[in-house]
């Protein structure tokens, strides 16, 4: 996820290195984490400080750069390659009150061999450091550690990277506005929504004209004519049948090796804590017409995630199904004697409903998620429906989504 501002340029001194990139792993804002990455002593004349503090300036001019004493920074060495450095009074990431804090930031691998991480964070976080290093950036990973009683210092937690580059005469910088641009859909899960649009479309077009042919020699007294048309109606639906099989399997595929949390396997149980399963019925209350306000989450809310899991177990039925109604005509292996067994049991007749009847469901989800995405975008008016083609949302900045921290 990262945040863009509102364009609205200015010219500025190019130092000799750029801050550019943000990633987080969204316990803290974009905002916090290059609050992190800028903490030094006022007088530093390193190039990381300096360049990180006037990305902070420029991106995020509320929030200041952590005050730092000359003594409380422990450079990076050459048998430990990151920096340690003593906040005294970081503000805290609710935004209220502060904290002693010490904070790591150096080579990503060093942090996280340091720092405390989940599998599944550290799986996204490389992917998103590798995209940054293959296209000349240079990631520098953050982490922070609470400083208790006794100056003991805590377990380091990581937070994300800032992208470290070398300056060129083109770079600007963006001002604030009171609205930002949070970037949620990755090009990639984009791609995927409209190719499954698309196939759909044509999948039931096909499929319902080969169940009832409603036009041509069929619907006519010369039926006896129908074959070239209806065969090209059935290798239409073959055909993108065996193109949408292709497409299920890479999202199968993506859920487990992604860059992009959106479409990690997690994404897909929609209620993963008792404030969700709360917010489900707060949600379902507003769409009903019941309740003025929603919850407000940055990506799927609890209902819609519920939906597109279904959606996503229908789909994977009606490619069982349909898989079903090829091998029968196609029983030469092993392989389509398997997928042909339903049929044996239940006829073609069932299995045909059945196909037809899921693909009806599947249309009816369709007419719902046109009309709420169409209510929400007038209701909202965050862009929500431009987001499936340009991957971002506007957001007034103090705003605190369930699933996203504060907008800054």
């Amino acid at each position: 996820m990262s945040i863009e501002e509102r364009p609205a340029v200015a010219a500025v001194e190019v130092p000799a290195l750029v801050a550019g990139n943000t990633f987080t792993l969204g316990e803290l804002s974009i905002g916090r984490v290059l609050a992190m990455a800028a903490a030094a002593p006022a007088d530093s004349e390193d190039p990381v400080d300096r360049a990180c503090a006037i990305a902070l300036a420029a991106e995020r001019p509320d929030i200041a750069v952590p005050s730092v004493e000359d003594g409380d920074v422990d450079h990076a060495r050459i048998d430990r390659h990151y920096s340690l450095t003593r906040v005294r009074s970081l503000v805290a990431s609710g935004g209220e009150g502060t904290q002693d804090t010490v904070i790591m930031r150096g080579e990503v691998e060093a942090v996280l061999r340091a720092a405390r991480i989940s599998r599944e964070d550290r799986t996204v976080l490389l992917k998103n450091a590798d995209l940054s290093a293959r296209r000349g950036s240079r990631p520098m990973a953050i982490a922070s550690a609470p400083v208790g009683p006794n100056d003991i210092v805590g377990a380091f937690t990581v937070h994300g990277f800032v992208c470290i580059r070398q300056a060129t005469a083109n770079d600007i910088t963006t001002a604030s506005d009171q609205w930002a641009r949070v970037n949620v859909w990755s090009v990639g899960l984009r791609l995927q929504h409209w190719a499954n649009v698309a196939l759909v479309f044509l999948l039931s077009i096909s499929g319902y004209y080969i169940m009832d042919p409603f036009f041509g020699p069929v619907a006519t007294d010369h039926p006896e004519q129908a074959g070239y048309l209806m065969g090209i109606f059935r290798f239409g639906h073959i055909t993108c049948a065996f193109l949408w099989l292709g497409l299920g399997l890479t999202r199968l595929i993506l859920a487990f090796t992604s860059r992009d949390p959106y479409l990690r396997w997690p994404t897909l149980w929609p209620l993963k804590s008792k404030e969700d399963v709360k917010h489900l019925g707060e949600i379902i209350g507003h769409y009903a017409f019941l309740r003025r306000e929603e919850p407000l989450y940055l990506a799927h809310n609890p209902l819609q995630q519920l939906a597109y899991t279904g959606l996503y177990v229908a789909g994977g039925i009606q490619m069982l199904t349909g898989l079903t109604l090829y091998a029968t005509y196609h029983q030469n292996n092993w392989f389509w004697q398997l997928m042909a067994t339903p049929e044996h049991w239940f006829g073609m007749g069932p299995i045909r409903l059945f196909h037809a009847m899921v693909m009806f469901c599947m249309w009816a989800f369709v007419v719902m998620h046109v009309y709420l995405a169409i209510r929400a975008d007038s209701l909202d008016r965050s862009g929500g429906i431009s987001a499936m083609f340009n991957g971002g949302v506007w957001v007034r900045r103090g705003t605190k989504p369930v699933d996203a921290p504060r907008i800054r």
